[in-house]
C-alpha cells in the first residue's frame, strides 16, 4: 500500500512540475491562437460570429464616425497583432495592453445592448452574451501572463524535491 502511494506521489510531483514549467507557455500560445484565429476571421465577410455586435458597438462608441469596413479591419488587425505578440512572446507588455483594451471593448455590449446579450437579465445569455462572458477567462489569462512580464513564473511547491 505504501509503495503504491509513494509511486503515485512521484508521478503526481512530476506531472505538477511539468505543469508549472509549461503552463504559462501553453496558456500564452493558446490565447495567442484564439486571438490570431478570431482576428483573421474578421478579414472575411460573415465568418466571425461576433462581427455584427462588434461593429455595432464600435460604431456607437465612435459616434458613427468610422466606416464599417474600417472598424472591422481595424479590429481584425488589432486581434491578429495580439495573437502574434502572444504566439511569439514579443512585445508582451504592449500586447497585453492591447488585450486588456480589447477586453474592455468586448464587455461594452453588456451595457450598450443588453437585449442582444441577455435572453433573461441577468443570467440568461444569448449566443453573443456567452461569447462575451467567456472572455472572463481571457482576462484572467491576461492577468496571469502579465505576472510573468518581469520574470514571474509558476512554481510547484517543494520544487527542489
Amino acid at each position: 500500500m505504501n509503495l503504491r502511494g509513494n509511486t503515485f506521489d512521484k508521478i503526481d510531483k512530476r506531472i505538477t512540475y511539468w505543469m508549472a514549467n509549461q503552463g504559462i507557455k501553453l496558456l500564452r500560445i493558446s490565447i495567442g491562437l484564439i486571438f490570431f484565429w478570431f482576428g483573421a476571421l474578421k478579414f472575411f465577410e460573415g465568418l466571425s460570429p461576433a462581427q455584427g455586435l462588434a461593429v455595432q458597438t464600435i460604431d456607437v462608441i465612435t459616434f458613427g464616425l468610422l466606416p464599417e469596413k474600417l472598424i472591422l479591419y481595424g479590429l481584425a488587425i488589432w486581434e491578429v497583432l495580439i495573437g502574434i505578440g502572444l504566439l511569439f512572446n514579443i512585445f508582451l507588455r504592449e500586447t497585453l495592453l492591447l488585450l486588456y483594451l480589447q477586453m474592455i471593448g468586448t464587455f461594452t455590449p453588456v451595457f450598450l445592448f443588453p437585449n442582444e446579450v441577455f435572453t433573461v437579465f441577468p443570467y440568461g445569455l444569448t449566443f453573443e452574451g456567452q461569447y462575451i462572458i467567456k472572455n472572463l477567462v481571457v482576462v484572467s489569462a491576461g492577468i496571469t501572463l502579465g505576472a510573468t512580464v518581469r520574470g514571474g513564473r509558476l512554481r510547484a511547491d517543494n520544487e527542489t524535491d
